[in-house]
């Protein structure tokens, strides 16, 4: 089976968050796979910023897992690709069944249409874009775009995946001519993690990772730090996002007096990440709304607990005992803290990260994304 991945960046841009860390990981479980031969089309855009691009050897890079990468070069705006525009045709051609990641990007249209003339069949991953908030920002526009997008579906040849029933529901409601199958991420998982003390000197060490965006509920979290006794916590803040928004944060950082326990730490990923987390008694997912939340995955594969917000499909970890699920309210987030504390942290940690392990492993997902591509091309048959 030939599958082509269509994603307007990739991995290692790791500036745009969970879903490059998401899509990555499925690509390098489908690529193993017996008798799959799979190609990625992106584009080299590793942040906003023209002049930051992504680092490769050839072209097309030969990645680990044994498949092939196309950075084409992007010439503006966050993945506008001339190159990658002119290879879709023959790329698509080549392919016995295309996947495409993300909705409101220059390739996606091109490829809808595309997909459509050449009657190759389609799984499409929205990963969160058609999923709403109060801050969602041009919703008439959008509104156009999948109305566009809409028309150009063939319902027989196109699969809309998503990884949650929450997403699926809102996502349906917009693009409604093309079914939908609900596909989890999955979790790369460490197998050993090093020694680790819990609340030193008596201090709960929150950690957030993520994109910096207003959408993730960073304001209510620094807020949720007023209402407990500031000498008993620490947040540190992981992740990049635009500067004006980086300004605001610790604007509010300074306004509210949490300089002393709040601590903005950038970028990070690799053995720096595993450090994070080993530093950290329980990570905060305060986002307003969340296709799937990979941070939560990671959190509990790193035997760390988990405080998410019910704008994210985690509900299941209270009936697991393995975090709260609460309103993103900054009293609400501070009850669910100061709860959160009295508790084991180490026995909720490895009862998330057994979860983990048997639930979420990304052999066991891909073999599920394999299931729809031959369901689709059953259905062609």
């Amino acid at each position: 089976m030939k599958v082509l991945h269509i994603t307007p960046t990739y991995y290692p841009a790791t500036y745009w968050g969970g879903p490059i860390y998401s899509v990555y990981g499925l690509c390098n479980a489908v690529a193993k796979m017996p008798g799959v031969v799979l190609k990625v089309l992106t584009t080299d855009a590793s942040s906003p910023r023209r002049s930051d691009s992504v680092a490769t050897a050839g072209f097309p890079a030969l990645y680990p897992g044994g498949y092939e990468v196309f950075f084409s070069r992007r010439w503006c705006g966050a993945s506008f690709s001339p190159g990658m525009l002119l290879r879709l045709w023959p790329m698509i051609r080549w392919a016995d069944v295309v996947h495409l990641t993300a909705v409101y990007s220059p390739s996606t249209i091109p490829t809808l249409l595309l997909c459509r003339l050449l009657g190759k069949p389609m799984v499409w991953s929205p990963r969160g874009a058609l999923q709403r908030w109060e801050g969602t920002t041009k919703p008439i526009a959008k509104g156009g775009w999948e109305r566009i997008c809409n028309a150009l579906i063939s319902p027989k040849n196109c699969i809309l995946h998503v990884t949650s029933e929450q997403e699926g529901l809102e996502s349906h409601a917009r693009i409604s001519n093309a079914a939908v199958t609900i596909v989890p991420n999955g979790v790369d998982f460490p197998e050993a993690l090093p020694p680790r003390e819990w609340l030193p000197g008596g201090i709960l060490r929150l950690l957030y990772i993520g994109r910096l965006h207003a959408k993730k509920g960073i304001e209510n979290l620094l807020w949720a730090l007023t209402h407990l006794g500031k000498e008993t916590v620490s947040l540190a803040i992981y992740g990049t996002g635009e500067e004006a928004y980086l300004l605001q944060l610790r604007d509010l950082v300074r306004r509210i007096g949490l300089q002393a326990w709040v601590t903005f730490q950038g970028h990070i990923d690799g053995d720096r990440k595993l450090d994070a987390f080993m530093q950290a008694d329980v990570c905060m997912v305060p986002s307003f709304t969340e296709n799937f939340g990979m941070v939560v995955a990671e959190s509990l594969a790193h035997a760390v607990p988990v405080i998410a917000s019910q704008g994210t499909p985690w509900g299941e970890m209270e009936k697991r005992s393995c975090g709260f699920w609460v309103e993103n309210k900054p009293a609400v987030l501070a009850d669910a803290i100061r709860r959160i504390r009295t508790k084991d942290l180490q026995a909720l940690g490895e009862t998330g990260r057994n979860w983990m392990r048997i639930s979420y492993s990304w052999n066991s997902i891909a073999q599920r994304m394999l299931n729809v591509y031959e369901e689709l091309l059953n259905q062609r048959s």
